[in-house]
C-alpha cells in the first residue's frame, strides 16, 4: 500500500533549506514554504515547492498573527500534517503555529531552550551539565555579585540572537555596567554575562529520532564565529579525529544536553568548549537546525550523510509512521575555509588541490571545503588555503550593532 501524500509547511527567513526542500517533496509530500518577501528572487528549488507565500519584511518583522491567519487560511483547504523551520529564527514562528494549531512537534516552552541563550544555561545548570559562570541582567544586586565572585573577562552575550552576532567582551566591573548602561532598561533583559573561558570550541552536528540521537559528527572551530566577529578573519572548522577521548567526552555530553532539552527528532547543532584552564569540556549552545557557514556539507563529505536530505526523511517518516533508517556512514575526514571576498566572483582556480570537493557558490566570498582519509592532509590543505585567502581574496567588514533584538 502506498503512503498517502501528506503536506508540510516550511518555515524559513534566510535563504537555505534547499536539500530539505527538494527531498521532501521527492518522498512524495506536497511541500508550501513560507518566507521573507526580500528573498522572492533567490534561487529557491521552485520544482520541489508545490506554492510558496511571501511575508513582508524578514524574521522579526514578521507579524506572527498574520502569519497564522495565512496559514489557517491555507488548512481550510488542506490538511497540515508537520511545520518545519528551517532557521533558528523560524523555531520560534513555526512553535507558535504548531500551539495554536494543536500540532504535533516541538512547543513554546521546548523551543525556547534552542533559541533562547538563558533558558539553555538554566537548563543545563538544572541538568548537572557544565557551563560557564552566567547571570542574567534582570536584578543590579545578581549582577554586582557575579562580577565580584567570577574572574573576569566576560562577555555578554544577546539571548536569542544567533551566532557570534552582537557579543561584547569586556575586561572590568566598570566596563560591564558601563555596556549595561548603554543597552538600556529595555534591551538589558535581553542579554547576558558570562565568563569567558578561552579554548578549543568545538560543535557536535547531529540527528536525533524519536528523542535518541542516531548520528552525530564532531569537529572543531579553527577559527571561532566570535573571534570573526570581533576581530575578522578567516572561517575554519573540520572534524577531529573519530573516537579519541574529546570526540567521546562531547558527543556524550551532547546526548546529555539533547536529552535534557527535550530534542525529539530532526537536525542539531550544538557547541562547547575544552577550557585550557581544567581540560573540561563546558556546553555553549545548541539550535534545532542544520549548522550554518555551509557545515552539512562538511559533515557530508566527510561522512556522506546530508544533514539536510536525512531531516527531510525524518519528517516524512514521522507523519507516515514508518521507519527511518540512516544511510551508511562514512569516517573520513573534511574541513572549511571560508571568508568574506573583496571580489564578488572570486576566481579559485588556483586551489586545484584533488581533495577540493566544494567551492561556496556566494556572492563576495571565498570558501572552499576538502576531504580527505587523512585528518593532518585537511589541516594542512586549511592552513595553507587560509594564508592564501587573507593574502589574495579576503576583506573585512565592520560587525553591525544589532538594532533591533529578539
Amino acid at each position: 500500500m502506498e503512503n498517502p501524500i501528506k503536506n508540510f509547511i516550511c518555515i524559513s527567513n534566510y535563504f537555505k533549506g534547499n536539500d530539505f526542500l527538494i527531498n521532501l517533496k521527492k518522498q512524495g509530500n506536497r511541500v508550501y514554504l513560507i518566507t521573507s518577501e526580500k528573498l522572492r528572487d533567490k534561487p529557491w528549488a521552485m520544482e520541489y515547492i508545490d506554492e510558496i507565500f511571501f511575508m513582508p519584511g524578514q524574521d522579526i518583522d514578521w507579524n506572527l498573527e498574520d502569519l497564522l491567519s495565512g496559514v489557517a487560511s491555507l488548512m481550510r483547504h488542506k490538511k497540515i500534517d508537520g511545520i518545519v523551520a528551517l532557521d533558528d529564527f523560524d523555531v520560534e514562528k513555526a512553535a507558535f503555529l504548531r500551539e495554536n494549531l494543536r500540532m504535533q512537534g516541538m512547543g513554546q516552552t521546548t523551543g525556547r531552550y534552542f533559541r533562547d541563550k538563558l533558558a539553555m544555561r538554566m537548563r543545563a545548570k538544572d541538568a548537572g551539565i557544565p557551563i560557564p559562570a552566567f547571570s542574567a541582567l534582570f536584578n543590579d544586586e545578581e549582577i554586582n555579585e557575579f562580577a565580584d565572585t567570577i574572574d573576569a573577562p566576560w562577555v555578554l552575550k544577546p539571548r536569542s540572537e544567533a551566532s557570534a552576532s552582537g557579543i561584547i567582551k569586556v575586561h572590568s566591573k566598570e566596563e560591564l555596567w558601563q555596556k549595561i548602561d548603554e543597552l538600556g532598561n529595555e534591551n538589558r533583559i535581553k542579554y547576558l554575562v558570562e565568563q569567558f573561558k578561552p579554548g578549543a570550541v568545538y560543535h557536535c552536528d547531529g540527528l536525533n529520532v524519536n528523542g535518541k540521537t542516531i548520528f552525530s559528527i564532531t569537529s572543531q572551530y579553527l577559527a571561532t564565529p566570535m573571534e570573526i566577529s570581533q576581530g575578522g578573519g578567516i572561517f575554519r572548522s573540520a572534524n577531529i579525529p573519530y573516537n579519541t577521548k574529546d570526540d567521546k567526552e562531547i558527543k556524550k555530553v551532547n546526548e546529555q544536553v539533547l536529552k535534557a532539552f527535550g530534542m525529539q527528532h530532526g537536525a542539531n547543532h550544538t557547541e562547547f568548549i575544552k577550557c585550557n584552564d581544567d581540560g573540561k569540556i563546558y556546553f555553549l549552545e545548541t539550535s534545532s537546525r542544520v549548522g550554518g557557514a555551509h557545515l552539512a556539507e562538511m559533515v557530508e563529505a566527510a561522512s556522506g550523510v546530508n544533514l539536510w536530505s536525512e531531516w527531510a526523511k525524518i519528517e516524512d517518516s514521522l507523519v507516515k509512521g514508518k521507519e527511518y533508517k540512516l544511510p551508511k556512514i562514512n569516517k573520513g575526514f573534511a574541513g572549511i575555509v571560508l571568508t568574506l571576498s573583496k571580489f564578488e566572483h572570486p576566481d579559485l582556480s588556483g586551489f586545484n588541490d584533488s581533495e577540493v570537493c566544494f567551492r561556496v557558490p556566494l556572492e563576495y566570498h571565498a570558501g572552499l571545503i576538502v576531504k580527505s582519509d587523512n585528518h593532518a592532509r585537511v589541516r594542512e590543505l586549511l592552513d595553507d588555503y587560509a594564508e592564501r585567502l587573507v593574502r589574495d581574496f579576503a576583506t573585512v567588514a565592520q560587525q553591525e550593532a544589532v538594532k533591533k533584538l529578539h
